[in-house]
């Protein structure tokens, strides 16, 4: 299916908790869609719960978006919208849509009960459509105060989704939904059909769990008059145990937050997001632009998919190896650790995660503690240390002539010479590590001295 020039989709969380992957990966399928169709991204924030709601979980979901580079183009806030959701309520009241129940949740739940009980689907019954006007006020008199449900066509809602193909919904086994609470505040679906028609939202991308939804909302997007729009449901993302992921159990683990705190790079989270599900490889990406090129909807599977730390970890160290030094010199000198185009070019092949840098450069620079094991050896290694200046041959010419005075080759010969120049067993490769030492620490580490 071909998008229109005109696309505008929108990411609408709920400000009721920090972000995971799974959230991440809504909003960044919507901005590379967007981004590929030169369409607009819009922000919404669904603030309508306002006992669970907060300005902090707000901004703290800006501040994730912006960490990915995830901008929007338009912002809104459903808390400032509420003129336009009552209007929509009133005009599905007048048109017998809307209609009041005054049921308890305790009644509502013995119903269901007596239904199953009895091999019936637990759907509600529409009693309420029964009372009249005398059973209305008599109720009220009770101290009862009614909430509001949608009344449903009894006929299949079709539409052709971008993911799942031809999808039908049988209005019949649903239930009237709520879309008004007894204390009037409005439930998710209302708010949202009335922006998505007022921001003139083209495409609704979201997950696999709402397709169900799709089908009661395209009749209530009808029933106000309006076309819906096209709708593509990806399949879910869930932990590496294959359990979905929520807002409360994984923001520990799997937080936008939690996950910049441990250093990942925004962009290797990008990466990886955006083609699992996929049958193409994760490849690392240093830019939006360029993943947006990529990004086609239809390449993404039906299938439930996991979201593994390991897989992250990969791609951001790919990442990094990718990332050329003018890119990172600001890091490097904010980290402490700025030793120049050579160090970064020696070091970042062993990274995983950014802050790794400092670590090599103290490998570079000092302190550190030698490993001298065999100190004749040692001896006679610094005995034949070349003469200044150093570079990528040094290493070679040195191991040579070392290899030479004491027979050694292969690991007896390397591994007690890395030992003594860095205190580790492994490392970036010494051919380029070694001129960053320079001779003089060189030859204090051989003799076991700390720098």
């Amino acid at each position: 299916m071909t998008a229109p020039s005109n696309v505008t989709v929108r990411f609408a969380p709920s400000p009721t908790g920090i972000l995971h992957v799974g959230n991440a990966r809504a909003a960044l399928f919507n901005f590379l869609f967007a981004r590929k169709n030169g369409g607009r991204f819009m922000l919404r924030m669904d603030d309508t719960d306002d006992e669970r709601s907060t300005s902090e979980f707000a901004a703290a979901i800006e501040e994730d978006l912006a960490w990915l580079g995830l901008t929007h183009d338009i912002f809104a806030r459903q808390s400032d919208r509420l003129t336009a959701y009552e209007a929509a309520a009133e005009k599905l009241k007048a048109a017998g849509r809307l209609y009041p129940a005054y049921e308890s949740a305790a009644e509502l739940d013995r119903r269901r009960k007596r239904q199953l009980a009895r091999g019936l689907p637990p759907v509600y019954d529409r009693a309420a459509l029964a009372l009249t006007d005398e059973d209305r006020a008599a109720l009220e008199a009770e101290g009862r105060k009614p909430h509001w449900r949608f009344r449903l066509d009894h006929e299949h809602t079709t539409f052709e989704d971008m993911i799942q193909g031809h999808v039908e919904v049988d209005g019949a086994s649903l239930s009237d939904p709520v879309l008004i609470r007894e204390d009037g505040r409005f439930l998710y679906t209302l708010p949202s059909i009335v922006d998505d028609i007022d921001f003139a939202i083209t495409h609704v991308i979201r997950g696999s769990d709402h397709i169900t939804n799709t089908g009661v909302q395209i009749q209530i997007i009808r029933a106000l008059g309006a076309e819906p729009p096209a709708f593509a449901h990806y399949s879910l993302l869930n932990g590496p145990e294959g359990k979905p992921l929520s807002k409360r159990d994984d923001a520990g683990r799997f937080s936008l937050r939690a996950l910049r705190e441990a250093g990942y790079e925004p962009m290797a989270v990008n990466a990886l997001l955006a083609r699992l599900g996929t049958p193409d490889p994760v490849e690392p990406c240093l830019s939006l632009d360029e993943l947006a090129t990529g990004f086609d909807l239809s390449r993404l599977g039906r299938a439930d998919i996991r979201f593994d730390p390991v897989d992250l970890a990969r791609v951001n160290a790919a990442s990094l190896h990718l990332m050329p030094y003018a890119a990172m010199q600001p890091r490097l000198a904010a980290l402490g650790c700025d030793l120049g185009a050579d160090f970064w070019d020696a070091v970042k092949p062993n990274l995983v995660l950014f802050a790794d840098a400092a670590d090599w450069a103290r490998v570079v620079a000092g302190p550190v503690a030698p490993v001298i094991e065999e100190p004749d050896f040692a001896a006679a290694a610094a005995a034949v240390l070349p003469p200044e200046p150093w570079n990528e041959a040094t290493w070679g010419i040195w191991t040579g002539a070392v290899k030479s005075a004491t027979g050694r080759k292969g690991k007896a010969l390397f591994m007690p010479l890395r030992l003594a120049l860095t205190g580790l067993t492994h490392g970036p490769e010494l051919k380029n590590l070694l001129p960053l030492i320079g001779r003089d620490r060189a030859q204090a580490r051989l003799k076991g001295l700390t720098d």
